[in-house]
């Protein structure tokens, strides 16, 4: 699959929900696809990653989308917290994501987040990062701001999950991605077991 909505694609077709593995290596892309996940997260530049697999990328740290663009990503995430300000930050940085060819994933932490990146930017996926969720803990935090994602739009949750009940949960209510801490991705994704 090539293409500027290779990520999208990725954890939105096909039946339930997307597991995407934050990987540091070559081997660890390598036995996460091989496990059944359907996209990588990049916290770093990793070399040799794109030869590794055939999966796409997500960028996650903070900065610029440049950054996104030379490791060869496929989509990177902008923070709302960080970019939220009056000052017109995130529509700008909103922009150069797309001008480079990428997808651009926003995260957001609250209802409000969310609402402000619906009004300001109105993107096509959101990154529903729970923290640790507070009184009702990350995976109801997650679920409760799924709720508030429009029809249409994708959703991707970041919270440490247990086991594969906890992803089902998501997938039950429509969450169309996870992003799991690295670990046993094929329990997860209910085939074999191997560790990443």
């Amino acid at each position: 699959m090539t293409g500027a909505r290779r990520f999208s694609q990725a954890i939105s077709e096909g039946d339930g929900i997307s597991i995407v593995v934050p990987v540091g290596d070559p081997g660890t892309a390598r036995a996460a696809e091989e496990q059944g996940a359907e996209a990588l997260a990049l916290h770093d530049a990793v070399d040799s990653v794109r030869e590794a697999t055939s999966l796409p990328l997500l960028w996650r740290p903070h900065g610029s989308p440049d950054r996104a663009r030379a490791a060869d990503a496929d989509a990177c995430v902008l923070t709302l917290a960080e970019l939220g300000g009056e000052d017109g930050e995130l529509e700008g940085a909103y922009s150069a994501v797309l001008d480079l060819g990428l997808e651009c994933a926003v995260e957001v932490r609250d209802d409000e987040e969310l609402q402000t990146a619906l009004e300001r930017v109105d993107p096509e996926i959101f990154l529903l990062a729970a923290g640790d969720g507070g009184d009702e803990g990350p995976l109801q935090r997650a679920l409760d701001l799924l709720q508030d994602v429009p029809a249409g739009k994708l959703a991707i949750a970041e919270l440490p999950v247990s086991g594969r009940d906890e992803v089902a949960e998501l997938e039950r209510a429509g969450m169309d991605a996870v992003i799991v801490p690295g670990g046993n991705v094929a329990e997860l994704v209910g085939g074999n077991h191997f560790d990443v």
